[in-house]
């Protein structure tokens, strides 16, 4: 799948927060602008080279023309100060120029189990971003919750699960990170050694690998490097 740092046979080709491809002289194509609302899992804490899974998600696409990723990312975040600060972040990040493209990418990190929220408050958290979005036809990608410590993995399974159904409801793409990551060898490990709760280089290389192999390129509307 992936190496210890990441690594795959995807090109490496951009850096989140910076322009991710120059387009040639006179080129008229859209700006295409990113932005990845979450925790510090967004952030890539834990991470030595610090590039954590949204890094290493730019730098493995090939973006077709001027492209900018630009994680937004606040340590301890739930579901429910999320819901509240996106749109205001987002909207001062994005283009306002004509047939500008402006996505989102809302990565929901394991907080809300942490401060014992119910599950209808996370689901209808996550409705009403995505309910948000699109009525801004904002295009949104929604990546879940990884494992965590054992004893929150039941609950964690539940909030992904719930998860999963509101945004297969509103038809918007999901990646399930808990299901193949909570028996993973690597993971596991990355655990076990790293800072409480948080992965390292491998860990983060193994989700960026389920971003980039469950509709990422589709979403982009960019050809698919595996096929």
């Amino acid at each position: 799948m992936v190496d210890a740092d990441g690594r795959s046979t995807v090109k490496q080709t951009s850096q989140a927060g910076v322009p991710a491809q120059a387009g040639a002289a006179g080129d008229d194509r859209t700006e295409l602008r990113v932005c990845v609302v979450g925790d510090e899992l967004v952030a890539g804490a834990g991470d030595a080279r610090g590039l954590g899974w949204t890094g290493r998600v730019a730098a493995r696409t090939r973006f077709d023309g001027v492209t900018v990723v630009m994680p937004l990312a606040i340590p301890g975040e739930g579901s429910s100060a999320l819901s509240q600060r996106w749109d205001a972040e987002t909207s001062r990040r994005f283009s306002t120029a004509p047939g500008a493209d402006n996505r989102l990418v809302v990565a929901l990190g394991r907080h809300d189990v942490d401060t014992d929220l119910s599950l209808a408050r996370s689901r209808l958290n996550l409705a009403n971003v995505l309910d948000v979005a699109e009525q801004r036809r904002l295009p949104t990608f929604v990546v879940g919750p990884p494992p965590g410590a054992p004893e929150q993995n039941g609950r964690l399974q539940e909030l992904s699960d719930a998860y999963a159904d509101v945004a297969s409801r509103r038809r918007v793409p999901y990646v399930d990170t808990f299901g193949p990551l909570v028996g993973h060898e690597q993971w596991l490990g990355d655990l076990a050694t790293g800072p409480t709760g948080m992965p390292g280089q491998a860990g983060y290389g193994l989700m960026a690998w389920l971003v980039l192999h469950t509709g990422w390129h589709a979403w982009l509307g960019l050809p698919d490097p595996a096929l």
